[in-house]
C-alpha cells in the first residue's frame, strides 16, 4: 500500500553519500579535536596507569619551556598515586634510558629501552611526565614558584586545576637526570639507536 511518501534507495553497489557525510562528519570533527588535544598534551594523564612505577634516566636533559604542577594519576583498582606532572615544551634529552619490573610465571622480569648516545639525541614535543621524584644538577632561567596552576602558560595544554600550586620556567638544563615516573606521553617522539629488551633479572637505568 502505498503511502505517498517516496521510499527509493540508492541501487545496489551505491553508497548514499548524504547519509553517509551526516554519520560520518561528528565522527570526524570528533578525531581531529582529540588529535588536537593529544597534540598539545592535554590528555597526558588521562589514562589509568598500570600498577607499577617505572624508572627513566638521561645524563641530560633541555627544554624550552617547564610547566608542573601536583596532580593524582589513578590506577584499574581506583588506587591514587601522587605525582608531580612536569611537562616540557621541545625537550633534548642527550641519551634516555626507561625500565620497568613485571612479575611473571617465569620470575621477575625487566622491560628495558634506551636510546641516544652515539646514534644522536632524542627529541619529543611537548614531553609530559608524571613523576614521584626527580632528581640531578638543574639551571633554570625565569623561574616562577608557587603561581596558580590554571594560569601556566610555558606549555601549551599543561594546566592545572584552579587554586593549585603549579611552578615553570623559560629555558632549562638538568644534568644527571633520574625519575621514578607512573606515566610519560609525547608528540614526535625520535629515539635514535632505540634499543628493547625484555629479560629474566635484567638490570634497570639504576
Amino acid at each position: 500500500m502505498s503511502t505517498g511518501k517516496s521510499t527509493q534507495r540508492p541501487p545496489e553497489g551505491r553508497v548514499d553519500w548524504k547519509r553517509t557525510a551526516a554519520v560520518a562528519l561528528p565522527a570526524v570533527f570528533a578525531v581531529g579535536a582529540l588529535a588536537m588535544v593529544m597534540a598539545q598534551g592535554a590528555l597526558a594523564a588521562s589514562f589509568a596507569v598500570s600498577g607499577t612505577n617505572f624508572q627513566v634516566s638521561s645524563s641530560k636533559l633541555s627544554s624550552k619551556g617547564l610547566a608542573s604542577y601536583v596532580q593524582t594519576d589513578r590506577s584499574v583498582d581506583g588506587k591514587g598515586h601522587p605525582v608531580a606532572l612536569l611537562g616540557l615544551g621541545e625537550a633534548t634529552l642527550s641519551d634516555i634510558c626507561q625500565s620497568a619490573e613485571a612479575r611473571t610465571p617465569l620470575g621477575t622480569v625487566v622491560f628495558k629501552l634506551t636510546a641516544g648516545g652515539p646514534a644522536g639525541e632524542v627529541t619529543a614535543g611537548n614531553l609530559v611526565i608524571d613523576g614521584e621524584d626527580l632528581v640531578g644538577d638543574a639551571v633554570f632561567g625565569t623561574a616562577e614558584i608557587g603561581r596558580d596552576a590554571s594560569t601556566l602558560d610555558r606549555v601549551d595544554g599543561v594546566r592545572g586545576e584552579p587554586g593549585t600550586f603549579g611552578l615553570q620556567a623559560g629555558n632549562i638544563e638538568v644534568l644527571g637526570v633520574r625519575s621514578h615516573a607512573w606515566s610519560a606521553t609525547g608528540g614526535n617522539f625520535r629515539l635514535k639507536g632505540m634499543k628493547l629488551s625484555v629479560s629474566l633479572d635484567g638490570t634497570k637505568c639504576f
